[in-house]
Parts: structure tokens; sequence; C-alpha cells
């Protein structure tokens, strides 16, 4: 459900930004830096494992189409929403800027919808308080499911209103919403599945490790919990630089949508501001679509399992750099506070 930038008005787009830009620095006022430095290795392994995910599309039967999963609601029974948020912020910063998975406009959109709206929404809305009468693979596996399918409704519909809004005529309101909607069904069924398999082995290996209202429970180093760093380190590297070469062909849910209303799945950008982020992205996208930039459109096998191999080791070292610049900046805050208290 990336949105690409011929899909938004250059308004829209700013706006988006505005808005992303303002729930990631509330995400950073509002973080617990002693929690969030216990979970920085899961923070950026987590990450990685997103990255990966996203690379692979599984087909949705009879439709023609495939879906990928968004990440959100993992991520956030993980690490707790506003690390989250940070989180799939990375995946999807470093999936625009280096692989053109997006457009560069459409971050800020593309932010909003795949991680705002599950991390700082649905998950405390709706993820958290099923978890409220005890956690257990089966309420984790029901909130999962539910969770994943309302983030993926509200992030389709906010696709569609953002096109909406951005003057987009050949995509309208009505008959794009009832192409957009039912897919986007389809797709979180599948992701919600997936979402609580993950949380359901974590559980099961080191159910600290979820988010949980519980403050008694802490993170302790242990063999466990190597193991299932490592379990996730190894899936990562499995699914970036293997499984993704089987990824579905088919296009995703947001490009069928846009095909079955238009006839075509993509439109081309026009104007100032749309050639300008489109030449930055030129620029800083070594891998475009996921394969060597100088290989036009021969796709080949080994740059699929560079690219996700690559994406993946990325997104983990972001990831894991925003929560120690996290964690650091806000105890050197904390220090200085204390001494200027002091004298």
């Amino acid at each position: 459900m990336h949105m690409a930038d011929a899909l938004l008005s250059p308004a829209v787009g700013a706006a988006m930004y505005v808005a992303s830009t303002g729930a990631l620095a509330r995400s950073t006022h509002k973080i617990d830096v002693e929690a969030l430095e216990k979970k920085i290795p899961i923070m950026a392994v987590a990450g990685s494992f997103v990255f990966a995910a996203q690379m692979i599309n599984f087909t949705i039967p009879v439709t023609g189409s495939s879906g990928h999963i968004g990440g959100g609601i993992l991520l956030a029974a993980m690490l707790g929403g506003y690390p989250a948020l940070m989180t799939i912020a990375a995946v999807l910063g470093i999936q625009a800027l280096f692989f053109a998975d997006g457009g560069l406009l459409a971050l800020g959109a593309n932010i909003f919808n795949l991680g705002v709206i599950p991390c700082l929404f649905v998950y405390p809305l709706l993820f958290k308080p099923l978890m409220k009468k005890g956690m257990s693979a089966k309420s984790i596996t029901l909130a999962s499911i539910l969770a994943v399918i309302v983030s993926l409704q509200l992030g389709a519909f906010g696709v569609v209103f953002e096109t909406v809004l951005s003057g987009v005529t050949k995509l309208p309101f009505v008959t794009f919403l009832l192409m957009m909607q039912p897919i986007h069904l389809a797709i979180g069924i599948i992701e919600g599945i997936v979402t609580a398999g993950v949380l359901a082995f974590v559980f099961s290996m080191r159910p600290e490790i979820l988010d949980h209202e519980d403050d008694q429970r802490v993170i302790k180093k242990s063999k466990s919990l190597k193991r299932v760093f490592a379990i996730l380190l190894l899936t990562t590297l499995i699914m970036g630089g293997l499984l993704a070469l089987f990824a579905s062909s088919n296009p995703d849910g947001l490009e069928w949508s846009i095909q079955k209303v238009t006839g075509v799945s993509e439109f081309e950008a026009q104007g100032f501001v749309h050639s300008f982020a489109a030449s930055i992205q030129k620029m800083t996208a070594f891998m475009p679509k996921y394969d060597y930039a100088s290989s036009g459109n021969q796709s080949s096998i080994n740059a699929t399992t560079a690219a996700g191999l690559i994406g993946s080791g990325l997104t983990f070292a972001l990831a894991g750099s925003i929560g120690f610049g996290i964690t650091r900046a806000k105890k050197k805050r904390k220090r200085k506070e204390t001494e200027s208290a002091l004298h």
C-alpha cells in the first residue's frame, strides 16, 4: 500500500509530512527511555524483519492481486506504539530513498497510513484493550487479526481520501473505495494470521518482550532471549535473501485497485514538485525497485537477494541507531536537568 507521488498533490503531500512529523515528534517525547533502552536490539531486528517481510508479496486467490504485511501492529506489540512508529518510519524511509519503493513526496502519507494509524490509534485503542484480560496465544491471535484488519481498512481509506483531496479525478471516491476496501480486507486477514504466528512464538519464548501494562516484567539477558533474537534475525535473512525470490508478481492491492478503476496501474506525475522529488529519489535510490540501477527492466535473482540483505541490514542499523540516539539524548537531558536543580 505504498503510495506513489503521482497520487498526491504537493499540498496534500506536504500536509501528510506535517502530520507524520508531528506524530514522530510526539512519539520521541513520550517514549519511556528506560523501557526503550532494554528493547533497542529488538527494535533493530524487528525493523529489519518487517523490511524483509514486506518484500514478500503473497497472492490473493482468485483476484489476480497480491499483498504484503504492513508490520505496524507486529512492531507495536513487541515494542510499544511510540518506538514502533519510529521503526516503521525507518523501514519506509529506507524503502523510498534507496529502493524507490513508494514516492518521496508520498513518504509522509505512507508513514501515516502504515505507521501512525496502526501504532498510535489501532494498537492502543483495540489491540491493548483485548489484552487486558490476560495475554495468551488465543487472545494474541484474536487481537492480532482484528487489529491488523482495522489498521489496513483505515489505511486503505486514508489512501482513497488523500487521492480525492489531491484532485485525482481518474480515481472517483466511491469507485476507488469499493476496490480498495475489499482487497485490503483479504490482505488484512492473511497479515493478521502472520502477525499472530510471530507474536505467539515470541510469547511462548519470552512473553516479557511483548508490550504490556505490567511494569514488573523486565527483559533480562538469557539464552532464550538470545535465541529469540537469533531466530528473528535468521528468519529475516532467509526472507530477504531467499523467500523474496518467490514473491508474487501480481500487482499489490493499491496497484490492482487503480488498474481496476482506470485500466493502468501507475500514473505519470507532472509538475515541478513531482519532478524535483523524482530527481532526488533517482539520485538516492541505488537499487530502484530492488534491482540494480544499470539492469534496466531485466530483473535478476542476485539483485533481489542483494536488495533484501542490504535493505534489512540498513534497517537494522537505522532502527537501532534511532533507539540508541533517543535514549542517549534523553538521558543527557535528564542529567542536565538534575544538575540544574541541584545548583
